[in-house]
């Protein structure tokens, strides 16, 4: 049945979908408290609200689905609807206010009442939290938190030097901010900056709604209550610098940006303005509402919580970036599901140096696709990116790991089942080694430690990729990777094994290189090994890179069954894919 939509679908609100990390834009119905997930016109969905701004005030979207219902608010966690950069504010810009706050005697900016020209500050990006959430009251650091209920003003268009008379034709739309303050810092620093900058002191939300949809923007009505008491009660027609002089003032100046945003001001009735001060303290609910934009509510935390943690982002932009999922630890990954995602069986494929999921691809029989099955790309691999001040070893890889099936939609974190090749056997054993597993399978795996010359060895090989490339080294790594038979009768598996070497990324390749060379197996637990899951290791007996004799070793020290399969070399699926797959389809099926 197809599902009715209301039109247009312009409350944009930026959400979390449930048991997801992919950031989204819906319409939210303030009524029925429900969430459409838009999308382009293409089907392609909404992720920011910058997308939104970008396709202009006149836009229209369409639902992701016809066939879904809507979602409900409380099964999603909403964010801010738009973030990422500091918010221009403007002080005193509302008459009453304004008396009220030079005669509290925290305004060391001016000696009048009424300011003749706007006052222009900033908060910092780093502030901004969404509407439910928690403001932090960092009682060690402020003891008059206070409140500024404010309509915020969305840009929709660049521009310098903008005449007054143009200057709406850059407004691309509204939200609502609540404008938190610290009033001794902001007295104390005789500036804003500071006593408006810390984290959670700028919530906003909970929808953005273009200028379009709104009829009388000019005239919008703002109240602000604390625990259901009314203090504000204004007019956006009640500024005393309008959108058009500030947004005109702003860009005197200096470039403004589609996605700016401006907080326009706070009218009368903040806590300082009362006799005596009333300040929030924890417990407090504060809710701004503006006319056609909703309600802003948050609540004070506790003293002895902790403001949530602000990711941060290094300038250092990732290598071959692609649709990547968000890790706990704020590290993007690329992720592959397969098969039966409802199935209580989860197994975890782990590569080796140089390959990517792809090596994997052809073993997902039917028969294993009847469980819950994840691949994913090593950092710098495929299409996971690294950027250049990123350092791997292999306990980074091992927290990659974990932090991958923390941020996927499994709840609890299943007890799971590992298939790990060359390289990545040392994740997997290290892994094993901190968390009970179902079963493990090792396919070649690599000695533990390198002897000092193989590690030599694997460090000139890092210093060679980054000097030639992937291309030369392919040949040389292939060359010696696949057994006689394989380079002689199936020239399939030996370009297929050389394409996923020379997709590498140089600087991915390198540092694995480097991990590899420098692990000494500290952080593996033999002895919790050898009582663990089920395991198994398979050989190749024409493995150079995991001679039997050493694959032998890592079998008996972990008391797994050793299963060796003849005229094979290390890229064991690719040569022999039904030998691997009798194997593997016998642990788990």
């Amino acid at each position: 049945m197809t599902v009715p939509v209301s039109s247009p679908l312009t409350n944009f609100a930026a959400y979390t979908p449930p048991n997801s990390t992919q950031t989204r834009i819906g319409h939210l119905d303030l009524e029925s408290q429900k969430i459409t997930p838009l999308s382009h016109q293409s089907g392609t969905p909404l992720t920011n609200l910058y997308e939104v701004i970008s396709a202009g005030k006149n836009a229209q979207f369409i639902p992701t689905s016809r066939f879904e219902s809507p979602l409900e608010l409380s099964s999603v966690t909403l964010l801010p609807p738009i973030s990422g950069r500091d918010v221009l504010a403007v002080g005193k810009n509302y008459v009453e206010h304004a008396k009220e706050f030079n005669s509290s005697g925290f305004d060391s900016s001016d000696k009048v009442d009424q300011p003749t020209h706007p006052v222009i500050f900033t908060k910092r990006a780093t502030s901004i939290v969404a509407c439910h959430s928690e403001i932090f009251p960092h009682t060690g650091w402020t003891k008059t938190l206070d409140y500024e209920g404010e309509i915020g003003v969305i840009l929709g268009k660049g521009g310098f030097g903008i005449p007054e008379g143009e200057a709406l034709d850059y407004v691309w739309g509204f939200t609502i901010i609540n404008d938190v303050t610290a009033r001794e810092r902001q007295r104390d620093h005789k500036q804003f900056f500071l006593g408006k900058s810390a984290d959670t002191f700028c919530p906003m939300g909970p929808i953005a709604v273009p200028i379009t949809s709104l009829p009388d923007c000019q005239s919008l009505r703002i109240t602000t209550s604390v625990n259901n008491e009314l203090r504000q009660d204004s007019n956006l027609s009640e500024l005393i610098f309008s959108i058009p002089t500030l947004v005109s003032t702003i860009s005197s100046s200096q470039t403004i940006r589609p996605g700016d945003v401006i907080a326009t001001g706070t009218p009368a009735g903040v806590g300082i303005g009362r006799a005596p001060p009333a300040y929030l303290k924890p417990g407090d609910v504060i809710q701004v509402s503006v006319s056609n934009l909703g309600t802003l509510t948050n609540r004070i935390s506790t003293p002895g919580k902790r403001p949530p943690p602000i990711l941060q982002q290094s300038p250092a932009p990732p290598k071959n970036f692609t649709q990547l999922t968000t890790l706990r630890n704020g590290k993007q990954a690329y992720i592959e599901r397969h098969g039966d995602q409802t199935s209580s069986k989860v197994i975890v494929f782990v590569h080796g140096l140089g390959a990517n999921t792809t090596f994997y691809h052809p073993l997902l029989s039917p028969a294993l696709l009847k469980h819950n099955l994840i691949l994913y790309d090593l950092e710098g691999h495929g299409q996971t990116p690294t950027t250049a001040s990123s350092i791997t070893r292999i306990p980074t890889y091992v927290d990659d790991l974990e932090n991958l099936m923390s941020s996927l939609p499994l709840s609890p974190v299943p007890r799971i089942s590992l298939v790990a090749h060359s390289f990545g056997c040392l994740i997997a054993l290290t892994y094993a080694s901190k968390h009970p597993l179902q079963n493990l399978i090792l396919l070649g795996p690599v000695p533990v430690p390198l002897k000092p010359a193989s590690a030599e060895l694997i460090l000139k090989r890092a210093d060679r990729v980054r000097a030639e490339g992937m291309l030369p080294l392919a040949e040389t790594i292939i060359s010696g990777a696949v057994s006689q038979k394989t380079r002689t009768t199936n020239p399939l598996a030996v370009t297929l094994s050389r394409s996923i070497l020379r997709g590498n990324d140089v600087e991915g390749y390198a540092k694995c290189c480097t991990a590899f060379a420098r692990f000494t197996g500290e952080g593996i637990n033999w002895d919790r090994l050898r009582v663990s899951s089920e395991k198994v290791v398979i050989a190749g007996d024409e493995d150079k890179s995991a001679p039997l004799s050493v694959t032998r070793k890592t079998a008996e020290k972990i008391e797994a069954k050793l299963v060796v399969l003849e005229e094979v070399g290390h890229w064991l699926v690719m040569e022999d894919l039904e030998g691997v797959e009798r194997v593997v389809e016998g642990v788990f099926c």
